[in-house]
């Protein structure tokens, strides 16, 4: 225990500030994944307590772990995680009655383990001899974790990437839903689309005969009034809509009358050259 306050004893200013702002913020990511209403903010939590670990790793001069725990858990798990929230739905709107009786219990009992487990390891751990990074990297840090994890901790590795697998394999079948009914036809469709007596062909674009096509101006129907179709219920109903129906049928009145004028001249040269001929 001497060695351990030595070694305490000469962390510096730096570290220590390091230390306490960072763990602060990590126990409260860690205490907020699991008290957070919501699964998506408690996702979010274990991912900011992640992030922090990493910069633990690369502080320690654990550059690969680092980089891994940003990469790996914090880029791509906890990505998953969180796609998988979305596509199952998890809200604080779900029901809290269990489906399986007495899971709080075995919940209970697992953690108690776990917590044991992790008693047990803290106090069998050295606090008496320090290695120190020089001589844990001294042949590389990659090789010391491969070499850790593939002979001392491989069961654990194992189990690990058992675990990964199974929630996999979990988010695939909650996310799957058996159709309860036949799927309905084409000619289902269209019989059932006609029968209600809703829109049948496509809906008008925006701004249809009025010489526009912006989307908060109606389109016009043949008589010259604006159709309703065409603009969204939304600018509807804030009164966004520009009302250019005026405007529209004296342009397009006097577009017609440009066209007559025009024709009634092709008409009168045709007349004129068949009197010369």
């Amino acid at each position: 225990m001497s060695a351990f306050a030595a070694a305490a004893s000469t962390t510096s200013t730096g570290e220590a500030v390091q230390f306490w702002v960072l763990g602060t913020i990590a126990v409260i990511g860690a205490l907020g994944t699991i008290l957070m209403k919501k699964a998506v903010h408690s996702a979010l939590s274990l991912a900011g307590t992640m992030i922090i670990l990493a910069v633990f790793y690369l502080a320690n001069g654990a550059y690969f772990l680092g980089v891994v725990q940003i990469i790996v858990y914090t880029g791509a798990i906890m990505m998953l995680f969180l796609f998988v929230v979305m596509l199952v739905g998890v809200t604080a709107a779900d029901s809290l009655k269990e489906t399986l009786k007495g899971q709080r219990w075995l919940a209970a009992a697992c953690g108690l383990g776990f917590g044991i487990l992790l008693i047990a390891g803290l106090g069998n751990a050295s606090l008496t001899t320090f290695n120190g990074l020089g001589r844990v990297n001294s042949a590389g840090n990659v090789e010391g974790l491969a070499a850790l994890i593939f002979t001392k901790y491989v069961f654990a590795f194992e189990i690990t990437g058992a675990l990964l697998i199974t929630a996999a394999v979990g988010a695939m079948v909650l996310t799957h839903r058996e159709r309860t009914e036949r799927a309905a036809t084409q000619r289902e469709l269209s019989e059932r689309r006609v029968r209600t007596g809703k829109q049948l062909p496509p809906l008008p674009a925006p701004g249809v005969y009025a010489r526009h096509n912006a989307v908060d101006i109606a389109g016009l129907l043949p008589d010259g009034t604006p159709s309703e179709l065409t603009v969204n219920k939304t600018l509807r109903a804030r009164g966004q809509i520009r009302d250019v129906s005026i405007e529209a049928i004296a342009d397009l009145k006097a577009l017609e009358q440009k066209s007559a004028d025009r024709l009634g001249r092709d008409r009168d040269g045709d007349r004129e050259e068949e009197v010369s001929k």
